[in-house]
């Protein structure tokens, strides 16, 4: 009785040692699999990840490219603006410009008529009315933004000025002598420029009184 019980406790326990070892061998076999599974996995991703750093690189490289050519139609566009502004704003200045050549030219009249005047013209009626005239084209010049060109006691400046002769004066050389023809500038830019004597730098020479008495 006691040998049945021996033998019953050996293939119990041989019964409990091989479901031991299935047991290990399961737990071996499923480790195995899923360290395969995490190998294939890592395979996986190390060949998806050279597509995604591909696209990645692509979008940047796209968004840099839009975003250079935003700033380029951007700067373009200011571009044109100011261009365009300025194209108008040019084209307002000079648009009266034959007109306002056409006042100096009265206005260069109305000097030289005043020229001749003496002090007993100031008194007539006649005279007063045309200096009101001159002074009201003088005003309406101004308000246009037309300026003489200044010319006396100047250096003769070939931007402004146009010499139309070099005399003896007792001025120093390439300053301007006497004015032949006013000119005149719309804002900054010049519409006529001034008509000129130059000195030449050589002192006017004077005939001595006795020769002159002696030819009368």
């Amino acid at each position: 009785m006691a040998k049945k019980k021996s033998i019953k406790k050996k293939e119990e326990k041989k019964i409990i040692n091989k479901d031991r070892e299935a047991k290990m061998v399961d737990e071996k076999d499923k480790k195995i699999d899923d360290i395969d599974s995490q190998v294939e996995d890592q395979e996986v991703r190390e060949e998806q990840a050279p597509e995604e750093v591909d696209r990645e690189k692509q979008l940047e490289e796209d968004i840099a490219h839009w975003k250079d050519k935003y700033v380029r139609s951007m700067a373009e566009f200011e571009n044109y603006r100011r261009r365009t502004l300025k194209e108008k704003s040019d084209w307002i200045k000079s648009s009266n410009e034959s007109i306002l050549l056409s006042i100096c030219d009265i206005m260069d009249n109305f000097e030289r008529a005043m020229g001749q005047m003496n002090d007993n013209h100031h008194d007539d009626p006649f005279i007063k009315g045309i200096v009101q005239i001159k002074q009201q084209l003088d005003n309406l010049l101004e308000k246009e933004h037309v300026q003489k060109i200044e010319t006396e006691g100047k250096d003769f400046d070939p931007a402004l000025h146009e010499a139309l002769a070099h005399i003896p004066s007792d001025l120093e050389e390439n300053k301007i002598v006497a004015v032949i023809q006013n000119g005149y500038k719309l804002y900054d830019k010049v519409m006529r420029t001034a008509r000129v004597a130059v000195s030449n730098g050589q002192a006017v020479q004077t005939q001595p009184e006795e020769e002159k008495n002696n030819k009368e």
